[in-house]
């Protein structure tokens, strides 16, 4: 193909995957399966490959991340991205209302838009390109995270505009990432996020933007900076507008004729911001027409014509006793808040995430100290201050010990991270979570063989490698608490079983740092045999869809090592099974009643486990996700389905029980 018609079929792939992405991550209504999006894709890199000087910016090529930054550049703000003035109660909004209409010829009318829990950015888009994007900064000056933006598929990376056009939004974390992302960092022994928007905000300010990439995160815009278009009246019009542009805004918004109809909404967002997807720790509420807009103007720090009401935060006091060290299995050193029992958020709360050292130091926490908790996320309990002004004096400065509280080792700081480590391979533990972590559910999944029966076995010596798991005898097990003799022959059954389990759950159970569940399944599919990755090398893995640096590092690493290669020689002699034995690409059913079909699953089943339908749902071509969306085909309810099953119901999803699922995996 000559350049002339690569140019051509260039320009034909670009138009259709902008359509595609729109309808896929913007209006939710996606017109074509993935398979197609990835085809054309495909096609799209390959020419770009061949002629890379026809590549450009707004290429829909370009979202995966490009290289690593040294550092963010600054950006000057031509118009301030000013905060807002806070609104706490009704009182507050009636005040504002007021002092918004003082002097106006005309009835003031709003619009109330949720105030998403993110990190404010502007795009900016010149001739239709989408040319920088940065974070707020102080207001006046920000950060150039261009590179980083360019991967949310929400933003559009061109649009129907030859203006020059600045717009402002809110960049989040949707939960289902957030919950994923967290899931993925405690497999590798990373600290998690304390909640969506810290994830957010972490993202952003990646220097390597393949790493936001990867986070999945979204926008919605709701407003804007620069603007050579002043043909539009009001806000809502705008947002009418930055929609028809091709922008994500928020499909909640209202426009309200008085403040009781903001009063209204404010107090159906506060009951009803569980449901959402992503968190929102308010209502803004602004005036609508931008003619008054104008004359209300602005104080120093905020405009005169908007106002964020808060929510109330859902914080407690109690005194912190104690201050727990544990040892993770890769040797993070994590503290722990133990806590006067106290409520938060309907649950009783006796310890309290500190996340680090240098968080403790931050908020001069001290043993003693009336603090305030509450949920991250609604979810993790955390202490987020100390109250100062109770102080008695009595209270005492924490630092954090030199040496591991398990096993004496010397705690070290690896470049790049906040939390200590013990770098001692056999402390006991980091063994023992490593046990722990291999007998559990999503790795080798041995029935019986629990924490509290892992840690007996541990503290007799019974087990102290994996490999040992694999030794033991029924003479070993009848001594222990609560081990009857039939007890202790269901588990050496369990025991002997997993040896068949497929090399993924294996993979997943030795506990290579960054390798999770997911990660394992990969790379056992795209290996077959442990021998092969054994061998495998820094190249080798780095060509696999989703496999990066760090994982691709860590594996060779791992296998270097003398320790582990005797212990794998072990378990092959054990009987363990060392090949993948689950389906390939080319296994999967490709007409069954899940083909193609995204299926959820809820609530309790009584005669099979999620994990086991999961695998025969995507045996059978289906995909299994978490949530459920206009996406959903089917969901399959248990027992005790709740929510999720009254939004399929909502949203007109297919639901089967038990039963029906049992007709198709026994067809």
């Amino acid at each position: 193909m000559d350049q002339q018609k690569a140019q051509q079929r260039i320009r034909e792939l670009r138009k259709l995957l902008n359509q595609y992405g729109y309808e896929y991550y913007v209006r939710d209504n996606p017109s074509v399966p993935d398979s197609e999006y990835d085809q054309k894709m495909q096609e799209l890199i390959k020419l770009e490959e061949v002629f890379p000087e026809l590549v450009t910016t707004d290429s829909p090529s370009q979202r995966v991340g490009g290289e690593p930054l040294d550092a963010f550049q600054k950006v000057q703000h031509n118009v301030p991205m000013l905060s807002l003035g806070n609104a706490f109660n009704e009182g507050d909004l009636r005040d504002f209302a007021r002092r918004a209409s003082e002097g106006a010829d005309e009835p003031i009318s709003f619009v109330c838009e949720l105030k998403i829990d993110g990190l404010a950015v502007s795009l900016t888009y010149e001739n239709g390109r989408f040319v920088r994007g940065a974070t707020r900064g102080d207001g006046t000056t920000g950060e150039d995270i261009t590179s980083n933006l360019r991967t949310i598929r929400s933003i559009p990376l061109a649009i129907q505009e030859e203006n020059t056009i600045e717009v402002r939004g809110e960049a989040f974390m949707p939960h289902q990432s957030f919950l994923q992302l967290n899931e993925q960092r405690q497999e590798n022994g990373d600290e998690p996020f304390a909640n969506p928007r810290n994830a957010a905000a972490g993202s952003l300010r990646q220097l390597d933007p393949k790493i936001a990439a990867r986070r999945h995160l979204d926008i919605f815009l709701y407003g804007v900076g620069e603007w050579e278009t002043g043909t539009l009246e009001s806000h809502s019009e705008r947002l009418d507008y930055l929609q028809q542009l091709g922008f994500k805004t928020n499909p909640q918004w209202r426009k309200c004729a008085t403040i009781e109809d903001v009063i209204d909404y404010v107090t159906y967002w506060e009951e009803k911001r569980p449901e959402l997807d992503y968190e929102i720790d308010g209502i803004v509420i602004k005036v609508d027409n931008l003619e008054q807009q104008e004359e209300l103007g602005y104080t120093a720090k905020s405009p005169r014509w908007s106002i964020a009401y808060k929510f109330p935060a859902e914080e407690v006091m109690t005194t912190l006793r104690a201050i727990e060290l544990s040892v993770g299995r890769t040797g993070v050193i994590t503290p722990t808040a133990l806590l006067d029992p106290v409520r938060v958020a309907g649950t009783t709360v006796k310890r309290a995430s500190l996340h680090n050292e240098d968080l403790i130091r931050e908020r001069d926490i001290r043993l003693g100290d009336t603090v305030v908790v509450k949920k991250a996320g609604d979810i993790i309990p955390e202490v987020i201050r100390a109250v100062d002004e109770q102080r008695t004096g009595d209270e005492k400065e924490f630092s954090m010990p030199d040496e591991c509280p398990e096993c004496g080792s010397e705690l070290v700081r690896l470049e790049e991270e906040v939390a200590l480590r013990c770098m001692n391979p056999n402390c006991p533990a980091q063994l023992k979570e490593g046990l722990i972590h291999f007998v559990s559910r999503e790795a080798m999944n041995i029935d019986g063989l629990g924490e509290k029966v892992i840690i007996q076995l541990f503290r007799e010596k019974l087990v102290q490698t994996i490999a040992d798991i694999y030794r033991l005898q029924r003479d070993d097990l009848l001594p222990l608490e609560r081990m009857g003799e039939k007890s202790a022959d269901n588990l050496l059954k369990a025991i002997a079983a997993s040896k068949n389990n497929s090399l993924e759950r294996l993979l997943f159970g030795l506990g290579i740092r960054f390798v999770g569940s997911k990660a394992a399944k990969t790379l056992a599919a795209h290996f077959g045999m442990m021998e092969n990755l054994k061998q495998a090398t820094f190249e080798d893995i780095i060509t696999i869809d989703e496999m990066g640096d760090k994982i691709a590092d860590s594996i060779v690493s791992y296998f270097a090592g003398d320790e582990v290669n005797q212990l794998l020689n072990d378990l092959r002699g054990l009987g363990l099974n060392m090949t993948y034995k689950g389906p390939t690409k080319q296994d999967v059913a490709d007409d069954t009643a899940f083909s193609g079909k995204t299926v959820v699953l809820t609530g309790k089943m009584e005669n099979i486990t999620r994990s086991e339908a999961k695998a025969l749902i995507e045996q059978l071509g289906g995909s299994v996700t978490g949530s459920i969306s206009k996406k959903t085909d089917i969901l399959i309810a248990g027992e005790d389905a709740g929510s999720k099953l009254d939004k399929a119901k909502k949203l007109d999803v297919a639901i089967w029980n038990e039963q029906q699922l049992r007709e198709v995996l026994d067809d």
